[in-house]
C-alpha cells in the first residue's frame, strides 16, 4: 500500500467512524431542560466535537493499521475481490470484458 492509498484509507475510516461516533452520548437541549432561544429543542446541549474527533482519530488509526496489515500480508488481493475477472484481462493485455 502506497502512502496516498494509506491516506485515502485513513480518510475513509475517519469519516465512517466519525459518523458512527457523533450520535453516541447525545443529549438534546430538551433532555437537559435548557433550550436556548432561537434553537430547536433537538439541538445538542453540549456539542463535544473536539473530544469526538480525538476518539475518531484514534479508532481510525487503529482501523487503518489493521487494513494496512491485511493488505500488505496478501490475505486480501485485487484478485480475491475481483468478481467480474476484470483484473485478469487487464494484466495479460486482453480486453478484460
Amino acid at each position: 500500500m502506497t502512502i496516498p492509498q494509506a491516506i485515502v484509507v485513513f480518510a475513509v475510516c475517519w469519516f465512517l467512524t466519525f459518523f458512527i461516533v457523533l450520535p453516541l452520548r447525545f443529549v438534546s437541549q430538551a433532555d437537559s431542560g435548557t433550550v436556548v432561544p432561537g434553537t430547536p429543542r433537538s439541538a445538542p446541549s453540549d456539542y463535544a466535537v473536539a473530544r469526538k474527533a480525538k476518539i475518531t482519530t484514534a479508532v481510525a488509526l487503529v482501523l487503518t493499521i489493521i487494513l494496512y496489515a491485511v493488505v500488505s500480508s496478501g490475505v486480501i488481493t485485487i484478485d480475491s475481490i475481483d468478481f467480474f475477472n476484470r483484473g485478469a484481462g487487464a494484466a495479460t493485455g486482453g480486453t478484460g470484458g
